[in-house]
Order: structure tokens, then sequence, then C-alpha cells
């Protein structure tokens, strides 16, 4: 089988070929740490960031966003979304001081969608 090489320009490509590879569970901040459902919750030490895309609005700031690509210690890989700065969607800094806290493994593209 040939690999498709797809340009992973949007974000909407991304999130389209992460729901094909079954990897479309969003990770999401919860006082119990990030979850993808109400069942397991992870530490920043029990994840690690594979990708991240970056993606900029044409004219609106507001339309910055950065996708990061998380693989669990169980094997689980889900996807986090955050707007840039000041346009965050996360009210307090709750959410920036676990994402930095992360280790970072960031992986070829090929690798992660073969």
């Amino acid at each position: 089988m040939a690999f498709e090489k797809i340009e992973m320009t949007t974000l909407s490509t991304v999130l389209e070929k992460l729901r094909l590879k079954k990897h479309d569970n969003e990770f999401r901040m919860t006082e119990k740490g990030f979850g993808t459902d109400d069942i397991k919750f992870y530490n920043p030490d029990e994840l690690k960031i594979i990708r991240t895309y970056r993606f900029e609005g044409n004219s609106d700031p507001s339309d910055s966003s950065i996708l990061y690509l998380l693989e669990a210690n169980d094997g689980k890989i889900g996807y986090s979304i955050d707007a840039y700065g000041v346009y965050s969607n996360h009210d307090d800094a709750q959410y920036d001081d676990f994402i930095r806290k992360i280790p970072m493994e960031e992986r070829d593209e090929q690798i992660i969608f073969e």
C-alpha cells in the first residue's frame, strides 16, 4: 500500500487525518488532569507531545491556534487545541503550566500517520 502524502495546511485537515487513524481523542483539561473521557486522567509525566501544528488566521489574530498531538503512556493518541496568547481558550494558567510540563518527542508525520 503506497503512502499518500497529505499536506497538513489547515486545522480541519489535521483533525480529519486524526479521525481516519482513530486518533481523534480530544484531551481536555480537568481538575484531575488531561482526560478524553470521565474514566482515565493523565498527569504531564504520563504524556508526550509527539507533534505540534500551528495555524495562523489570514487576517484575524484570534484565528491563530496550536494543536498538540499527544501520546499517553498507555498508547492512547489524541490532541489538545488552544488559541495563541491572549486569545487562549483557557481562563487560567493551569493549562499552560500543564502543557509546559509534558515532555516533547517530536515525530515525523509519516511515522504518526502511516
